[in-house]
């Protein structure tokens, strides 16, 4: 895939491979579903997936910091997931 990018008024052409467009596309991902997490606990299953995506990226990037701290922010995510999931509440009715 090749984008245009201005640069100083000439345009270059930027290669973009698949392990940036698949990195790119997580942290999209995890910005719509954090965005949309108060509408369903899915979306919170979603922004985990999408942070263990994001994971994947950083270890086979070669950010090993990124894709470690990627990774404690899934299993935190997974974990709100399921307590969502598992310990529903009743929300008293507002006066």
């Amino acid at each position: 895939m090749i984008w245009f990018r201005p640069l100083v008024g000439c345009i270059t052409l930027v290669r973009m491979n698949m392990l940036t467009l698949f990195g790119a596309g997580a942290v999209a991902l995890m910005l719509l579903s954090y965005a949309l997490e108060h509408r369903s606990s899915w979306w919170v299953l979603v922004f985990a997936l999408a942070c263990a995506a994001s994971s994947l990226y950083g270890w086979l990037a070669g950010t090993w910091p990124f894709g470690v701290v990627e990774a404690i922010w899934a299993l935190v995510a997974f974990r709100r997931w399921w307590l969502r999931r598992t310990h529903k509440t009743v929300e008293a009715p507002s006066h």
